[in-house]
């Protein structure tokens, strides 16, 4: 009987022994899930607020447009959502000027207008006017013209930007971009 009930003690003592040692694996396997939970959670944050929104920009140079509709020299840039989400609403501001302008210039007063809602892929023109009187001294006295246009639109964290500054270049009749940037909300990682 001795040899019974030490054998039942010796059985009891090693499953104990076992079942400590089972809870402290499990343990470190939850506290290691949980820790790639929060990885996981930070990535996905990342991706909704970088990847999954709208990304505005252009899709065309700018153009000349042949017939204005209102006596002023008319030029069109086309824009597109480049994003996998849509846009509530686009808001295109452009300043024209014959004096180099910089991004502080797109503080100044601006022409605004309202393009409205962007969907995935799609596209929409924005048009702006050159004043005939600038437009003239451009042509015929060497006067250098220069655009900034900015579209401003929101998604699902804040408020997101592209800009672009042009030049225009009398010899090939176009516009070069002299400067461009986007601007975007900076994701936090807590």
């Amino acid at each position: 009987m001795d040899e019974m009930l030490l054998s039942l003690e010796f059985w009891t003592t090693i499953a104990h022994w076992l079942t400590g040692i089972g809870t402290v694996v499990l343990a470190i396997a939850l506290f290691k899930t949980f820790r790639h939970l929060e990885a996981v959670t930070k990535k996905n944050n990342i991706e909704t607020e970088y990847r999954l929104r709208p990304w505005i920009g252009p899709s065309s140079g700018i153009r000349r447009i042949d017939n204005s509709i209102n006596g002023n020299i008319q030029f069109s840039i086309t824009i597109k959502n480049f994003g996998d989400l849509p846009t509530s609403g686009v808001k295109a501001k452009s300043l024209i000027s014959t004096k180099p302008l910089g991004k502080e210039s797109l503080k100044e007063s601006l022409s605004e207008f309202d393009l409205g809602p962007l969907l995935p892929h799609m596209e929409k023109e924005y048009w702006f006017f050159v004043d005939n009187s600038i437009w003239d001294d451009v042509l015929n006295n060497d006067a250098t013209l220069f655009v900034a246009i900015y579209f401003e639109y929101i998604s699902m964290t804040a408020s997101n930007g592209y800009g672009m500054i042009s030049e225009y270049n009398k010899n090939n009749q176009t516009f070069v971009h002299k400067e461009m940037w986007i601007d975007y909300p900076q994701v936090s990682l807590k």
